[in-house]
């Protein structure tokens, strides 16, 4: 999220997927987008159909690159050298839209003079502190801005653990005030930065270290960029395969700087489409699933450092200028729709009852926690960690120190039955009769037995009905909660003590119906949408939420999803135009293209009338056009905000980018980010190659955490115990860890065993054959799998040696109807800095002929292969 939302505002996809369809170019990289995301594929085909070229860049070939006009083959964890080349062809070959550039992006802002590029600072930016392992971001703020404020913690990227809360960056004193040059030729401006910071990302470059012919780059180069300028537009569309790596959140900034200096952002055809790999993947971190933000982006508080008053706290995260000037309105009603009548101005709105942030309590940073002893029980829901988390035998070890364990799904999975037939109960490593976890298995509802919301790629949240009852002891994830929720506030009531007045002051209305007393799916979404207290009204957009305690928002972004008691737009179904209106709701306020306002010139008039969207009527003197606005509708093109201007009247009326305080899309991030302002390339945390821009410098993303320890161990950077890169991957016949389809026998038939890919040459080179077992081991595991010997995976020539890449789906594991070894067994745990997912698209393995060993032999080999000399 902070990849899209600190480049553009939001941490959403800037577009729809019909959209696509009017795309003269989509790049499509880091996404196998034909299997995983057939429906939306279909726009994909649509824009071939209408002339438009398509480029699949990934180091498989799969069914999407077999429907592309290009297909380049590269090596996994390369992108940003990819990326950046374009950005400096694009630059040298004068292929940016400068109008565009100039007026809508923060490239003619100058930046201080202290500051030091990874190129003049051994592969750093200026601020690193080597010993604690993270940047003081002091110097990559605009000249100009009051120094004082420039060396904080971004809003909502606390300092403690990463975050992902409001995805915005800086603080409104470090971007609302500033010098230009809009000539772009000022040394220091962002421009000329951002050339001579890409500047050795040339063809020859690229050809070297990514592995992809010089010849075959200027083609993608010159389609990509031709297809783009006023009356053209290229979008790029992504999924895991850019998010999953140690600098996941840099390759999307990559492809948003491109993106901006190729004018593409906010435009019909354009945009970049996050592809999210689970249907309500958007909903899961809009309503968050994330230990670190509360609905809507807003930073959940963090202890001793905004966690004092609410007053503070708003203070802190309300920008000057922009959307996030109505923070204060935002978070109190929230704490409204929670806290109800309990949350008065006198008592901080219940500010108080609200958990804080005490460290790194992600998955991985609680899992290690939970391995070291220090948590005592844990509910998975939706989730089989056993089986599709980073370094498997940790996940299924460390559920062994709990006390207590609660799963509820829809099949007995992998993570309700390690304590029986996990690895380690087969090595020996841990003996069923000596765990004294006590584990308590609920069956779950499938979809067709539940109503809710789905939110899905493009933000678009759609309602489903319930089509029949759950059989006997089955419920839905709503009523496990509330009526788990219902017996603890039952149990609480009238005790004293701060964790019995949150739940005793903690809203829980809902009213329930049918035999198993099921809550409401509406009424959740009623409160999720909002309204004002006084008089029961709904609100229908978000711009009505108060800060004196008068309206409550479950989630501001989703207010106008039902903006009446009748009204669900989430379960409308008669579109209205190409971009889907009438067809659910898009957050926010049924926009489908967000930053549309920069579709229009400055002065307000269509680039073209090809890529029209959004333009000034003067007649009405308003915004209007085929999407929503996402702009204030009566603000004047020409309008400029006179000095000390607060708020939303802060923003120009040419400045489409709102939720930043500048209102300009940020080619570069002055505050925000944990690991640089600009993209810079560095190897994956195990790699075949030392890293070609700093050699002997730093190898890999300096602030990103390894995690090392002995249950976690890594190979070196070039180890030729390790010699291949792997790469995993999903299949369309399975979902994710697999717990919803290898229980199901027409999809287990289909993709019935754990295989390999891997080039006719790397066979030759291991003696593997086509259909027999191979044995793949990294530093932490050892899998076997069946061998398939494909011209889908193709030798690269990188830096002057043949190296091969290895393709491992991950779905397999020791439960269901077809089982497989655990592919993520082999990938070690680690943490991204911004939003700490870990890196599954890139690392090294060996690989062997045969079956791996059984037993207590298993991690002996292992351990064996970690020991021999290097």
């Amino acid at each position: 999220m902070p990849g899209l939302g600190t480049s553009f505002g939001r941490g959403g996809a800037t577009t729809a997927q019909q959209d696509l369809a009017n795309a003269d170019a989509i790049l499509i990289m880091g996404s196998n987008m034909a299997e995983n995301h057939p429906v939306g594929f279909q726009w994909v085909i649509e824009a071939r159909e209408r002339g438009g070229k398509i480029i699949h860049v990934d180091p498989r070939f799969t069914r999407t690159s077999a429907m592309a006009d290009v297909w380049v083959p590269f090596r996994a964890g390369s992108d940003i050298l990819f990326l950046g080349g374009l950005i400096n062809y694009a630059i040298t070959h004068d292929k940016i839209f400068r109008d565009y550039v100039v007026h809508y992006t923060n490239a003619p802002v100058i930046l201080r003079d202290d500051l030091k590029d990874t190129e003049e600072n051994d592969g750093v930016w200026s601020g690193w502190d080597e010993q604690a392992k993270k940047y003081n971001p002091e110097t990559w703020a605009y000249a100009g801005s009051p120094k004082k404020d420039a060396g904080g913690a971004a809003p909502g990227h606390q300092e403690a653990s990463g975050g992902h809360g409001k995805d915005r960056g800086g603080e409104a004193s470090t971007t609302s005030q500033y010098h230009a040059d809009y000539t772009l030729e000022h040394p220091r401006c962002v421009y000329q930065v951002m050339k001579r910071h890409f500047a050795r990302y040339t063809p020859e470059f690229v050809e070297e270290h990514c592995g992809v012919p010089r010849d075959q780059f200027l083609k993608v180069a010159e389609t990509f960029c031709n297809a783009s300028g006023p009356d053209k537009t290229a979008a790029i569309c992504y999924a895991v395969g850019f998010t999953q790596h140690s600098k996941g959140v840099q390759i999307i900034r990559t492809a948003a700087i491109l993106q901006l200096l190729l004018g593409n952002i906010g435009r019909p055809g354009g945009g970049i489409l996050a592809l999210r790999g689970h249907a309500s993947i958007q909903g899961s971190t809009d309503i968050p699933t994330l230990y670190d933000i509360l609905p809507g982006y807003l930073p959940m508080p963090f202890f001793e450092k905004d966690a004092n008053d609410f007053a503070s706290y708003n203070k802190k995260h309300r920008s000057e200028t922009g959307v996030w000037s109505n923070f204060p309105k935002f978070s109190t009603s929230l704490l409204k729709a929670w806290y109800g009548e309990h949350a008065t101005n006198e008592n901080d709105y219940c500010f108080d009852l609200l958990p804080r942030v005490t460290g790194d309590h992600s998955h991985f940073g609680y899992w290690l926690d939970m391995q070291d002893g220090k948590m005592e029980g844990l509910f998975i829901m939706g989730q089989n960690p056993a089986v599709g988390a980073s370094n498997g035998q940790v996940e299924r070890t460390a559920m062994s120190k709990l006390k207590w364990l609660v799963v509820r799904d829809m099949s007995e999975i992998e993570s309700a039955t390690w304590w029986k037939r996990g690895p380690e109960i087969a090595s020996g490593k841990l003996k069923t009769e000596e765990i004294g976890t006590e584990i308590f298995l609920f069956p779950a509802a499938g979809t067709a037995e539940k109503a809710g919301c789905f939110t899905n790629t493009q933000r678009l949240v759609q309602y489903r009905e319930q089509a029949i009852e759950p059989a006997g002891d089955i419920r839905s994830e709503l009523w496990f909660m509330y009526h788990l929720g219902r017996r603890l506030k039952a149990k609480a009531e009238g005790k004293p003590g701060k964790k019995y007045e949150a739940l005793n002051k903690l809203t829980w209305d809902y009213y329930t119906h049918g035999a198993q007393a099921e809550p409401s799916a509406d009424q959740v979404l009623q409160e999720i949408n909002g309204r004002h207290i006084d008089t029961g009204k709904f609100v229908a957009r978000y711009q009505e939420l108060k800060d004196d305690g008068s309206t409550a928002s479950g989630c501001w972004i989703y207010a106008g999803v039902h903006p009446d008691e009748r009204t669900n737009q989430a379960n409308a179904r008669a579109a209205t135009n190409y971009l889907g209106h009438g067809w659910g709701f898009a957050w926010p306020s049924d926009i489908r293209i967000l930053y549309n306002r920069a579709s229009a010139r400055p002065d307000g008039k269509p680039w073209s009338e090809r890529k029209k969207l959004v333009w000034w009527d003067d007649e009405k003197q308003e915004w209007t056009g085929i999407d929503q606005p996402d702009f204030d509708k009566k603000k004047r093109p020409d309008y400029k905000p006179g000095p000390g201007v607060k708020g939303i009247d802060g923003i120009p009326g040419d400045k489409p980018f709102m939720l930043h305080p500048d209102g300009m899309g940020w080619i570069w991030v002055p505050s925000g980010l944990k690991d640089g302002p600009l993209p810079t390339h560095y190897e994956p945390l195990e790699s075949q190659f030392r890293n070609p821009l700093y050699p002997g410098k730093h190898d890999s993303n300096p602030p990103a955490d390894k995690k090392i320890r002995p249950d976690n161990p890594y190979s070196k950077f070039g180890d030729d115990r390790y010699p291949f890169a792997l790469t995993t991957y999903r299949l369309t016949e399975h979902h994710t860890a697999g717990g919803m389809s290898r229980t199901l026998s027409y999809l287990a038939e289909l993709q019935p065993e754990l295989f390999c890919e891997v080039s006719p040459e790397l066979a030759a080179e291991r003696g593997l054959r086509h259909g027999d077992f191979a044995t793949i081991t990294t530093p932490r595991a050892t899998v076997e799998a069946r061998v398939l010997v494909t011209r889908r995976m193709r030798p690269l020539w990188v830096e002057g040696r043949t190296i091969h890449q290895i393709g491992l789906p991950y779905h397999w594991g020791y439960e269901g109807l077809v089982k497989g070894d655990v592919t993520n067994d082999l990938l070690a745990i680690s943490e991204e800095p911004n939003v700490r997912i870990m890196e599954t698209k890139a690392l090294i393995c060996d690989i062997e002929p045969g079956r791996r060993p059984r037993g207590e032999a298993a991690p002996e080999y292992v351990r064996e292969k970690a020991e021999q000399p290097a």
